[in-house]
């Protein structure tokens, strides 16, 4: 893989890694803020964690679309 192939495989292993990351960052802000019930709920709650969580998926989704690409249409 040589190119602007390599190029749209690297975008997409880099957003699938910053997908992979705002999951997880999400799960663990989440566990952060239980211990303060006030907080955590004056915060949005559990929509906080499941917006954050989307977003990463949608990254996560869209690296992965970027790789498959690169691969499909490498020269």
């Amino acid at each position: 893989m040589a190119g602007a192939a390599s190029s749209g495989f690297v975008l997409g292993v880099f957003a699938f890694l910053l997908g992979i990351a705002g999951i997880a960052a999400a799960i663990r802000r989440r566990r952060g803020r239980e211990r303060y019930p006030e907080t955590y709920a004056a915060t949005g709650g559990i929509i906080y964690t499941a917006v954050s969580a989307g977003c990463g998926v949608v990254l996560l989704l869209g690296g992965l679309g970027l790789m498959i690409l690169a691969l499909a249409f490498k020269k």
